[in-house]
C-alpha cells in the first residue's frame, strides 16, 4: 500500500515557476514508476510526466516538454515536478500517481493516486 500526498501548489503569474512535491508512504515507493497528471475544469485528466523507479526513463508530452522537469529522491520517498515558464493553460489540479508500468499511459493505468494540489496561473 502506498499513500501519496502532494504539496507546493498555489497562485503564480504567467512566466513564473512552481515546484510540486509528492511524498509517498510505504517502503515500496522505489519500486514504482511515478507520474504527474493534471485536470483542468471541464477537461479530462491528462498525462504530464513520468519517471521510472531508477530515474533512468523520463517522458513528457509536448505541451510541457522543455518547461517541466520531473525528478525523484527514493531516499526521501518523494517525487518532484519543477514547472517553469508557466502559462494560464497550465492551470489545473495536479495529481501524482504510482504505477508498476513506466510509459506514456493514461490514468486508468495508475495504482495509487494523491489527492491533488491546485495550480493557478494568472495572466
Amino acid at each position: 500500500q502506498v499513500q501519496l500526498v502532494e504539496s507546493g501548489g498555489g497562485l503564480v503569474q504567467a512566466g513564473g515557476s512552481l515546484r510540486l512535491s509528492c511524498l509517498a508512504s510505504g517502503r515500496t515507493f522505489s519500486s514504482y514508476a511515478m507520474y504527474w497528471f493534471r485536470q483542468a475544469p471541464g477537461k479530462e485528466r491528462e498525462f504530464v510526466a513520468v519517471i521510472s523507479w531508477s530515474g533512468g526513463n523520463i517522458y513528457y508530452p509536448n505541451s510541457v516538454k522543455g518547461r517541466f522537469t520531473i525528478s525523484r529522491d527514493n531516499a526521501k520517498n518523494t517525487v518532484y515536478l519543477q514547472m517553469n515558464s508557466l502559462t494560464p493553460e497550465d492551470t489545473a489540479v495536479y495529481y501524482c500517481a504510482a504505477s508498476s508500468t513506466v510509459g506514456i499511459i493514461g490514468p486508468t493505468g495508475m495504482r495509487y493516486w494523491g489527492q491533488g494540489t491546485q495550480v493557478t496561473v494568472s495572466s
